[in-house]
């Protein structure tokens, strides 16, 4: 299958069965969704969901947690991972927000990026969902899923899958792609155990016809072990058959 065959088939698919895929962190406004990115880094949107009622009720708006410190912040995410880091991030970000922003999340990721706690993956990830740019944010499962299917080649890195998906996805998809891609790897491409069978996208996914072939030839190099060994067995009972009607005759002869 040609690449642009298994991009047109990959949109095509999302396209009709989740046309409204987005994100699963819990916000109401930029400010909000982009302190949850920063917090979800190596960790659970579901723990990031469970710990940001209670922070955005103390620090409603970028000033009010400005105005703060990362020891009062740290009490509200310690459950999270790198609390300690996270916290001064926070901090260090609503700071910048503030008086760098006006108060108001930047649309640039350039912009973004000069924000403590804000890499190009977080960057991307606001852009795209704040400000529906296309920008596509490569976190494991995209990084996973995209090379499992066979939308990248070679990619090595985040920032080449990231390249291959901006330059082969429609321009307008990407922003939403980012989350398909997400879901897909959260709920059905399992990063040690993917649910092949029940996968819709199993026509078209490279990974899924190498595991066919591999468990094809395993299969078939199990069967031709399987005809050498009975083969054996067969050998060695004619063997042991021979032997003994020998002994039999040999004994007759005796008597």
């Amino acid at each position: 299958m040609l690449r642009k065959d298994r991009y047109k088939a990959f949109v095509e698919y999302f396209s009709s069965h989740q046309p409204e895929a987005e994100t699963e962190l819990h916000y109401e406004n930029p400010y909000q969704l982009l302190v949850a990115v920063i917090l979800s880094a190596q960790c659970t949107d579901k723990r990031i969901n469970q710990v940001t009622p209670k922070l955005f009720e103390r620090f409603p708006t970028p000033e009010s947690l400005a105005q703060s410190n990362s020891e009062e912040v740290f009490g509200y995410i310690r459950s999270v991972s790198y609390p300690n880091n996270k916290a001064k991030h926070l901090v260090g970000m609503a700071e910048k927000l503030v008086h760098n922003f006006g108060s108001e999340v930047p649309s640039s990721i350039e912009d973004l990026q000069t924000l403590p706690g804000v890499g190009r993956k977080t960057a991307n990830v606001i852009a795209s969902v704040v400000f529906s740019a296309p920008a596509m944010a490569v976190d494991t499962h995209v990084f996973r899923v995209s090379n499992r299917i066979g939308l990248t080649r070679n990619a090595k890195t985040p920032l080449a899958v990231e390249k291959q998906l901006v330059e082969f996805l429609p321009k307008e998809k990407i922003h939403i792609a980012h989350h398909w891609l997400i879901l897909h790897g959260r709920y059905t491409c399992l990063a040690r155990s993917p649910k092949c069978t029940i996968c819709p996208l199993s026509s078209i996914c490279k990974y899924f016809a190498q595991s066919q072939t591999e468990g094809a030839l395993k299969k078939a190099e199990a069967l031709e072990l399987k005809k050498k060994r009975e083969l054996k067995k067969k050998q060695a009972a004619k063997k042991t058959g021979s032997i003994l009607k020998k002994m039999a005759a040999k004994r007759k002869k005796q008597e």
